[in-house]
């Protein structure tokens, strides 16, 4: 069994947290997910007691990602990380992101087996992806001018249209990210990263609307046609 980076989802709510770790869960049902929410009696506040328990919990050895919601929290899980002998404070990251769209995309890339900094650097793709979203808007500007017929396309491409009942939302877009990184070319989706998940949950694809996915690869052919038939097919639900 591959052991996964460890995510710790601290707040001062404990209803957040747990209802955070269902969210990302559903994305990512191998990774370990611990809540760390509201004080020792229930309340609103963090608890040291909680995040340092939630650390060991999370640990199976490949690292801990935790993120958090407001200031102190962040003061809470740095005094946690300080308590840890050595080897243990040295393989977990307190990550300054947005905590659902981080904790998602962290969630996600953990799901995948990536290492350590490659779950923080998903994390951290929270801060911009409605830059990434703006700048896909213009790439895929600039896809629709080449379907003009101004210009030869490059590379390899295919239409797909989304049949999801409810579009592209976050289990699918999360198979679709999960799929992507399963191949060493770039594909878009419209002109934004295959797999950032951010990106991808971003653009709001819903039922009837189409997804151009695309590559400039030459050797990238494969990855278009498969994510493209992952679409067709309804990820399993349609």
């Amino acid at each position: 069994m591959t052991e996964r980076v460890g995510l710790v989802l601290v707040s001062h709510s404990a209803a957040i947290a747990e209802g955070l770790a269902a969210l990302a869960g559903q994305m990512a049902p191998s990774t370990t997910l611990v809540p760390a929410g509201g004080t020792d009696d229930g309340g609103i506040g963090t608890s040291f007691d909680r995040v340092s328990a939630a650390l060991a919990e999370a640990e199976s050895g490949s690292g801990v990602v935790v993120l958090c919601d407001l200031g102190s929290a962040y003061l809470t899980a740095e005094t946690a990380l300080d308590f840890l002998d050595d080897e243990a404070r040295a393989s977990a990251r307190i990550v300054q992101a947005p905590l659902v769209e981080g904790a998602v995309a962290a969630a996600v890339e953990a799901e995948s087996g990536a290492a350590l900094d490659a779950v923080v650097a998903a994390a951290l793709t929270a801060w911009d992806h409605e830059e990434a979203a703006d700048g896909a808007s213009a790439e895929g500007a600039a896809v629709a001018a080449d379907d003009s017929g101004t210009e030869e396309p490059v590379g390899y491409r295919r239409s797909v249209t989304i049949v999801n009942k409810d579009g592209l939302h976050a289990r699918p877009a999360a198979e679709f990210v999960k799929l992507a990184t399963t191949f060493p070319v770039k594909v878009t989706v419209n002109g934004t990263d295959a797999k950032s998940l951010l990106g991808i949950m971003s653009m709001g694809l819903t039922r009837g609307t189409d997804a151009v996915v695309a590559t400039d690869d030459p050797a990238g052919r494969e990855a278009v046609d498969a994510l493209a038939d992952l679409i067709e097919g309804g990820f399993g639900e349609a």
